[in-house]
């Protein structure tokens, strides 16, 4: 079973309720890396307050807290790749990683514009060539730092491992939608980040609303688990969940450590009867091809 922490923001004080968070699972940030790489939930133009992309205050704490415990000097990359319907020049301006990046002296990466090497890679019955960027195959240490969300999609919800689904320079990335637990184990197995930590102050559902929760895990599947469990979803129920701990990328048995999930499940906000319809017609835009038409992602 893998090790994973629930830990509560306090006095607004986010660096120390990551550094809690690492400690809980007995993680250390390892002293020797150089090159880092951090790859926040940037999925669209919302702003962080609606809950759905990662917080650039919650990752300005976390780079102060890497060159509190490594250096000063490490270089810091944060990386996303364009989507259908979002481009990475206008996600990092409009959601404060522009200011962020300035401010901190870190890099912004399009990984869509980065070199690559392709790997194939099976998940399932399904075989993937996978474009894998230079950038995230050499660096010392990578973070994953999503957001806990509903799907209207089939998938019901995405964490981590949907966030490194991301991590694909390839844009137009509806073309994966008919297989996309398999193309989300795929490209797990393709790039396996160090470490999860999930932004969950602000969290979305039928609305937004401040959780104050910081959760962290060296395990993915297991960090997956238990973001569906806080959300109200059976993991049980999410195949590419079942499908990654099959595949050997995490436990889908977990220890819980620090504040008990129940405190943070009982005050989730819940998905209403429209989620579920929302649901219902992605399924069908799926189907029918509309949603290539659309570009949703």
């Amino acid at each position: 079973m893998s090790l994973v922490s629930f830990v509560q923001i306090k006095n607004s004080n986010i660096t120390e309720a990551i550094d809690n968070s690492l400690r809980l699972i007995n993680y250390s940030l390892p002293r020797d890396a150089r090159n880092i790489v951090i790859k926040p939930n940037l999925c669209y133009y919302w702003d962080y307050t609606t809950g759905e992309t990662t917080d650039p205050r919650f990752v300005a704490a976390l780079i102060e807290l890497i060159r509190m415990k490594i250096s000063r000097n490490v270089n810091i990359s944060i990386v996303e790749s364009d989507a259908s319907a979002m481009r990475c020049k206008y996600a990092f301006k409009m959601l404060g990683y522009e200011k962020l990046a300035e401010e901190y002296g870190v890099n912004l990466v399009n990984l869509s514009k980065e070199r690559y090497d392709v790997v194939r890679v099976k998940a399932g019955k399904i075989a993937f060539k996978i474009m894998v960027p230079g950038i995230i195959r050499e660096a010392d240490l990578k973070i994953n730092v999503p957001k806990i969300k509903y799907s209207i999609e089939r998938i019901k919800i995405t964490c981590a491992l949907k966030n490194i689904f991301g991590c694909n320079p390839y844009p137009k990335k509806f073309r994966y939608h008919p297989v996309l637990d398999e193309a989300i184990v795929a490209i797990n197995k393709a790039m396996k980040f160090d470490l999860c930590i999930i932004d969950g102050n602000i969290v979305s559902g039928i609305q937004p609303r401040k959780l104050g929760l910081v959760m962290a895990s060296q395990d993915s599947v297991a960090i997956d688990v238990t973001a569906a469990e806080i959300a109200g979803v059976n993991p049980k129920s999410i195949r590419y969940i079942q499908l990654a701990h099959k595949e050997g990328l995490g436990n889908i048995r977990f220890i819980p450590k620090g504040k008990p999930i129940e405190y943070f499940k009982a005050r989730y906000p819940r998905k209403g009867f429209q989620s579920k319809l929302m649901g219902k017609a992605y399924s069908i835009a799926v189907k029918t091809g509309l949603s290539k038409k659309l570009g949703i992602e």
